[in-house]
């Protein structure tokens, strides 16, 4: 069984390589479900690890509909991923309606060239997974990454195993809330891979900070805050 992990930096990724893991997904940010990584940390981990690594191709948090500004920064980031030489991508878009925006991740694949592709965590949003399956197996996708759209794999096995019975060419990779305790049950199951960060908390620091840089009243699922131009324009009227 294929065992990937989820590694946020490079500490991360040298843990995950060290202990055996057969291939790593990179992103930063994991509290938000992951974003893409910066360049420093592509560069570093590409000049330290030497199993495979597919890179999260994801340029904010919240949901998987993307401005055209946003889906040219995931095309760069991608030539980037070819250019410093990448297994693989790991991505994929929505409409609004939770359907799949099947042009615009079709278009993410060219972008890939000859990358392995993953489609993430946006398909335990879709409507109907089944004929999502047949549609993302018929653009070259590579691998989907579910959890059975529910909160854990291990509560998503009916669907995730509907699924890979479905499966011809797309390996389904269950991920969310797996670990030590439930992991062999998924190969008992017959799954080829699973999906897991391995996270453990590292307290950096013995005092608790005076003022809270998290915000948590940004985060949503629905949306996104973005720099209005009229409350800008309001502000900089009163100071100017």
């Amino acid at each position: 069984m294929l065992v990937e992990v989820c590694a946020n930096s490079l500490e991360s990724a040298m843990n995950a390589q060290k202990a055996g893991a057969d291939r790593i997904e990179l992103c930063s940010e994991l509290a938000v479900g992951g974003i893409t990584p910066s360049y420093g940390l592509l560069k570093s981990v590409k000049e330290n690890i030497e199993i495979p690594v597919r890179v999260l191709i994801r340029p904010r948090s919240g949901d998987f509909t993307y401005s055209d500004m946003g889906f040219n920064i995931m095309k760069e980031n991608i030539a980037l991923c070819v250019e410093l030489g990448f297994e693989g991508i790991v991505s994929g878009i929505l409409h609004a309606n939770f359907t799949l925006d099947i042009e615009r991740t079709k278009k993410l694949i060219e972008e890939s060239q000859h990358l392995k592709f993953t489609f993430h965590r946006a398909f335990d949003w879709v409507l109907d997974p089944m004929d999502a399956l047949k549609k993302l197996e018929a653009i070259g996708v590579d691998c989907i990454l579910s959890s059975g759209q529910q909160n854990s794999a291990l509560k998503g096995i009916p669907l995730l195993s509907q699924l890979d019975d479905k499966a011809t060419t797309c390996t389904i990779m269950p991920g969310g809330g797996i670990n030590a305790g439930n992991a062999k049950h998924f190969k008992d199951i017959g799954f080829k891979a699973i999906h897991l960060s391995g996270t453990k908390y590292d307290k950096l620091l013995d005092t608790v900070p005076p003022v809270s840089m998290n915000s948590p009243s940004l985060l949503s699922d629905q949306g996104v805050y973005i720099s209005n131009l009229k409350r800008i324009k309001n502000v900089l009227k009163e100071v100017k």
